[in-house]
């Protein structure tokens, strides 16, 4: 084997190397996206439990008065 065929060989096994990193970090930045999401979710979630207790305490405050 000449050293052509060595640099070929390296210079794809770096390729190959790369070529998955960026799959890794794509995946990664999918799940993060997604992570983001349910909490923004749950928030929003929160948020709409506390307006409805807020809304029902003073309902019940007008009926207690």
């Amino acid at each position: 084997m000449g050293m052509k065929d060595q640099f070929q060989d390296k210079a794809e096994q770096w390729q190959q190397q790369a070529k998955q990193k960026a799959e890794q970090a794509k995946e990664k930045a999918q799940q993060r996206g997604q992570q983001r999401g349910q909490q923004r979710g749950q928030q929003r979630d929160d948020e709409t439990e506390r307006m409805r207790q807020e809304e029902q305490d003073r309902f019940d405050q007008d009926y207690d008065a």
